[in-house]
């Protein structure tokens, strides 16, 4: 009778905004991962290419659990693509993966804000706290290729 009264349309609605958010975070970390492999192969020093190396890792086990969550909500599996493109240089690189990492932590944020289920409010915060470390990475690395030019 009342349907901005109606319960199950607002839990629809985020639901699929959930499902959206977390189709946009597996192309991010799909993205993610063929940058990070681009960006290992360009790195100056063997330390370097070894933490950005386990990045990848980090970003792997993301997309991993990411797209179990996305099964588990929608019974299909996700179809990943690349949403931005990698630069080709090591420097401008580092500055692009410090600024995507940043912005995917309050991204990842909002989600586990956003959801009621525990499980899917701990991974998000889990990836949000490992995706700071990866741009404090990235940031010590620009710093660094920066300060050598």
């Amino acid at each position: 009778m009342y349907p901005y009264l109606n319960n199950n349309n607002m839990i629809y609605r985020q639901s699929e905004k959930l499902i959206r958010d977390i189709e946009k975070a597996i192309n991010g970390e799909y993205s993610a991962i063929q940058c990070y492999a681009k960006l290992a192969n360009l790195a100056p020093t063997a330390e370097e290419r070894k933490q950005i190396l386990e990045i990848r890792q980090d970003e792997m086990k993301h997309f991993q659990q990411f797209g179990q969550i996305y099964v588990s909500l929608t019974g299909r599996q996700p179809q990943p693509k690349i949403i931005e493109e990698c630069p080709n240089t090591y420097l401008a690189g580092l500055e692009f993966a410090l600024k995507d990492e940043q912005e995917t932590v309050d991204f990842y944020l909002d989600i586990a804000e956003e959801t009621n289920n525990q499980y899917i409010k701990e991974v998000f915060r889990r990836a949000a706290a490992d995706e700071q470390n990866h741009a404090v990475w990235f940031l010590y690395y620009f710093s660094k290729q920066s300060h050598r030019k």
